[in-house]
């Protein structure tokens, strides 16, 4: 490259690069493509040591020819690639050339001139007014060292130097999109596996790119070698003012120290993603593993159910309740050891704190539930103990009186003394059995009410039986027998009774009591019938407001300036009742005129058959509004006409019933429907000549939509001239119902637009706001999808409000009549407000706020059309997350009172089984009931709640950290019960999803 060109590193006086052309008699043979390569990199390395391209050409040829130096300029003139700012020639030298050269640059100047800034030069001296001689090698006359070999020596190691720190940036950023998009196993060996292999990994990339960093230190050093070095200093000189390689190495090192720095902090968070990753599975196996063992102790535990069986085997399901206990007390101490290491990860901001505290609760509930259980199973088995304890006993007393009977022979009773000596007998007999024979049943059904079993009443309602036979007998032959001891009579023979006599005599054990409903409720119930009128809650119009109408200038003129202002109200409150009237006259004749006539058999001809059962979708419930307004609210308004301030209460006791209003606004966008599909029917035209009406059915059926938004212009009115008078707060809030009557219309009339959503929009509370926004897609937790990356312009977006959730729908044009007053929205996705938060400022314009779902899983900036919008909508969605704040707090209140109620009815029937056992149980049966079951519930609340208390103080204070200004969510912890869970006794299911790593 030499022999063609080279970079010198000296400037011109006006700071131009000076690229050396030197003598070179093959020089017209060398290829244009290899002159333009060659051109190419010398220029290129000018333009990475410096921002001034400009280039200066000094062109040796004093010992060739003018026909080599004419084509020498030509492909250097169609092979420059930068700014050539001056070409200096030297010119051939001898005389016959020269002369040559002069002649043929003269006639040949203006063609060179147009392309190249060519200057002939006679002898190196020239160069000089160009060029300083410190700029100059010594071939040119000039002092700048340059040596082309150990040029090529530096170049080559700079340019390898950028190669690799090229290569190494390639190698982090392949490591770093594997390590993102690589799976993650989900066992632990492997796990670990994994961690051991991206850590050796990682340690190999560190030490490349500390070996590439020593190179580049290397390098550096080499060209920052002192001038007073001497001979190499000299060398070097040249390399220092040739493009500035110090500021490339420099720069490269540079961003070598920067990929560590990010590749190091990139490698410290995934490590430690990496760690809470094992550490989140291991937890899990334990859990799964205490979760597994949990619910087979409870299988086992609900396998001794069944009270039915003998006394024998009651006590056998009694020993393994007892074993089982002590089997749980291990799996418990487990299962606290596992809650606790839960809390340590909680502590040290586990990624996946909920799903961690989640499982904690889950691990707890599960654990009172087994508590609980076979606390609950002890109680049980011991009452059926007792149980058949009784009936055992029962069933021996009446063996004892069917032998004292069977065994009394009839020459025991011929004198005074056998008699009064059986007396004696069946008196103690009677004696022993008292308790058995006076047991009422009632008590009983209520004692033992819940281990009652079919078999076990069949049981109790036998021995009952025989109990009373034995009885009557008893009484019978006590009567007899006193009868003997005072005066000797015939022997008396006794029969004993056999087991059909006992089964068929006496009274049963249990009688059923069974009442019967009176006639006139049977009547009241059979012929009662209610009408159901569904209030929806969330419906939708776009209201059509009467434009307010104005007094005429005859009727203000007529007023005196002395007048006050209780003329202008009783004016507006006649003019109220008035048009009331005119109003319910208009809908009796529609109703009368157009909708009866739709059941006129006479009118049939008339009438399209497809109309003829659409009357309903027409009319909508204009009758049911007619009814009202006739019966009710009329009346209501006519009695306020001598005091408008009752005005107010009219319209607030009868608010609700204006909710009709929003059935009918609903139905509205339908009845437009078929109006222009029928409307040039005869039979409408037939029924506008006989009721001689001007305007078309259209114009009636508007009338209920314009009258519900009149009822406001009114009543501002009449506020406006009752201020400080009798009714004004009453009237000020009549005012606020119907206006917020006429927003629910309106949300209303836009909620049954939405398309696309899966379920009832009613179950999801109340709308509160509706409104359209810009919105774009801001950063997400996971993978994002090259479509939402992009996305520059914002997404237009109609969001509606409700007390549940938020929902995202898109505006659709729709062309056709209605359609600028009945939009169409397309449902994109809804989210609940228990995982919604907000962050209320975002920088660059204060119309925007953020909405994020769950973990900041999903976020989007949205932008109202001004400020006031915005504040209003976050102030609804703070209320919205406070309220659901203080209804959990409440729930939990709730559930923790009815924990103790239930733990107190348990402590009455422990107590109630306790003064039970005392009377009916021995010594050798009492020793399986437990003591102190009141010290061991009390314990149980109090462990529940100083575990639920704890739980709820860690969870706080992390939310608080964690807290960032100005965010709002509703996604708590809160360790409370749930009340259907203590019947169900369900597993807990998760909150949220497992956290991912990515």
């Amino acid at each position: 490259m030499q022999d063609i060109a080279f970079l010198s590193g000296g400037r011109g006086k006006d700071n131009a690069w000076i690229i050396t052309f030197p003598e070179n008699c093959n020089f017209r043979c060398i290829p244009e493509e290899v002159i333009a390569k060659v051109l190419t990199y010398l220029t290129s390395i000018a333009r990475q040591n410096g921002s001034d391209s400009r280039f200066t050409i000094i062109l040796d040829r004093r010992l060739d020819t003018w026909s080599s130096l004419k084509i020498s300029l030509q492909k250097i003139s169609a092979s420059f690639p930068g700014n050539l700012h001056l070409v200096l020639v030297l010119r051939p030298t001898s005389f016959l050339q020269r002369t040559f050269t002069d002649i043929g640059f003269r006639f040949s100047q203006e063609d060179f001139m147009l392309k190249l800034p060519v200057v002939m030069l006679s002898s190196v001296s020239d160069l000089l007014t160009y060029i300083d001689d410190k700029q100059l090698t010594p071939e040119l006359g000039g002092t700048l060292q340059y040596c082309h070999s150990e040029w090529i020596i530096f170049r080559n190691a700079i340019e390898n130097f950028a190669l690799t720190v090229k290569e190494m940036a390639q190698m982090l950023q392949s490591f770093g999109t594997e390590l993102a998009e690589t799976e993650l196993p989900d066992d632990i060996p492997s796990i670990e596996e994994i961690l051991a292999i991206r850590a050796e990994r990682y340690h190999l990339l560190k030490n490349d790119i500390t070996a590439v960093t020593k190179e580049g230190k290397i390098l550096l050093t080499n060209l920052e070698v002192p001038d007073t070095e001497g001979a190499v200093s000299s060398r070097l000189e040249c390399h220092r003012q040739i493009s500035g390689d110090w500021q490339t190495i420099n720069k490269l090192l540079t961003q070598v120290h920067d990929m560590e720095t990010a590749f190091d902090g990139f490698w410290e968070k995934h490590q430690l993603k990496m760690e809470q990753y094992l550490q989140l599975w291991k937890f899990e196996q334990d859990f799964q593993q205490l979760v597994t063992e949990v619910e087979f102790l409870l299988n086992q535990q609900a396998e001794l159910a069944d009270v039915t069986g003998t006394i024998a085997q009651v006590k056998q399901k009694i020993k393994k309740l007892e074993n089982l206990d002590e089997n749980s007390q291990e799996l418990l101490s487990k299962a606290q050891f596992v809650i606790l290491h839960g809390h340590k990860l909680a502590a040290n901001h586990h990624y996946a704190l909920d799903l961690i505290c989640q499982r904690c609760n889950e691990l707890r509930y599960l654990s009172d539930i087994l508590v609980n259980e076979i606390k609950a199973k002890r109680i049980q088995l011991s009452r059926t103990f007792k149980m058949h304890k009784l009936l055992q006993q029962a069933r021996q007393c009446c063996d004892e009186g069917e032998c004292l009977l069977a065994n009394q022979e009839i020459d025991k009773f011929q004198s005074k003394e056998d008699a009064q000596k059986a007396l004696q007998d069946i008196e103690n007999f009677l004696e022993m059995a008292l308790p058995f024979i006076n047991y009422e049943p009632e008590t009983l059904q209520y004692e033992f009410d819940v281990i009652l079993s079919p078999e076990l009443k069949v049981q109790m309602k036998t021995i009952q039986l025989k109990l009373e036979n034995i009885r009557s007998i008893f009484e019978n032959q006590q009567a007899g027998f006193r009868n003997l001891a005072d005066k000797h009579v015939r022997p008396i023979q006794f029969v004993v009774p056999t087991p059909e006599n006992l089964v068929t005599s006496g009274a049963p054990f249990f009688s059923s009591k069974q009442g019967k409903m009176s006639y006139f409720l049977c009547l009241f119930f059979s012929c009662w019938k209610k009408t159901w009128r569904q209030n929806q809650s969330n419906l939708k119009i776009e209201v059509v407001h009467d434009c307010q109408e104005k007094r005429s200038s005859g009727q203000s003129s007529s007023l005196d300036n002395g007048n006050s202002l209780d003329v202008l109200k009783n004016h507006v409150l006649n003019e109220l009742i008035q048009t009331e009237r005119v109003y319910v006259r208009e809908l009796y004749t529609v109703l009368l005129g157009y909708r009866a006539e739709m059941d006129n058999p006479e009118m049939f001809d008339l009438m399209p058959p497809l109309l003829r059962n659409k009357k309903d979708i027409l009319f909508g419930n204009m009758a049911e509004i007619y009814e009202f307004h006739n019966d009710i609210f009329l009346s209501s308004l006519e009695n306020c006409a001598h005091a408008p301030e009752r005005v107010g209460p009219c319209f607030l006791e009868r608010k609700d019933d204006f909710q009709m209003y929003a059935k009918y606004c609903q139905n509205k966008p339908r009845s437009e429907t078929i109006w222009r599909k029928y409307s040039e029917c005869a039979f409408f035209q037939e029924c506008q000549r006989k009721l001689k009406h001007r305007l078309r059915l259209d114009s009636y059926l508007l009338k209920p939509v314009q009258r519900i938004t009149k009822y406001q212009l009114l009543l501002k009115e009449l506020l406006k001239y009752s201020k400080d008078c009798e009714g004004s707060a009453l009237l000020k809030k009549a005012l606020d119902a119907m206006l917020d009557l006429l927003k629910s219309v309106n949300d209303s009339m836009h909620q049954i637009a939405i398309n696309g959503y899966i379920g009832n929009l009613n179950e999801l509370g109340k709308m509160i706001m509706q409104g359209g926004f810009s919105v774009w897609i801001g950063h997400k937790k996971g993978a994002t999808k090259m479509k939402d990356l992009a996305r520059f312009k914002p997404m237009q977006r109609h969001l509606f409000l409700y007390e549940k959730a938020i929902v995202f729908c898109k505006r659709r044009v729709e062309s056709g009549e209605g359609s600028d007053r009945y939009p169409s929205y397309s449902f994109k996705h809804c989210w609940k407000m228990d995982e919604v938060g907000i962050t209320e400022y975002v920088k660059g314009d204060n119309r925007k706020f953020e909405i994020w779902y769950g973990e900041k899983e999903e976020v989007y900036i949205v932008q109202a059309s001004n400020v006031d919008v915005k504040m209003t909508w976050l102030k609804e969605i703070r209320n919205i997350l406070l309220k659901q704040q203080e209804l959990l707090t409440v729930k939990k209140r709730k559930q923790q009172d009815q924990l103790t109620e239930r733990d107190k009815f348990q402590i009455s029937l422990q107590q109630n089984d306790e003064k039970q056992q005392g009377a009916f149980i021995s010594t050798e049966e009492t020793e399986l009931e437990h003591t102190s079951p009141v010290v061991e519930v009390c314990e149980a609340i109090a462990s529940v709640q100083a575990e639920a208390n704890t739980v709820w103080t860690e969870a706080s204070q992390s939310a608080e950290i964690s807290e960032e200004p100005a965010e709002w969510s509703s996604n708590y912890f809160y360790p409370t019960y749930d009340e259907n869970e203590e019947e169900n006794r369900p597993l807990m299911r998760p909150v949220s999803e497992m956290a991912l790593l990515y």
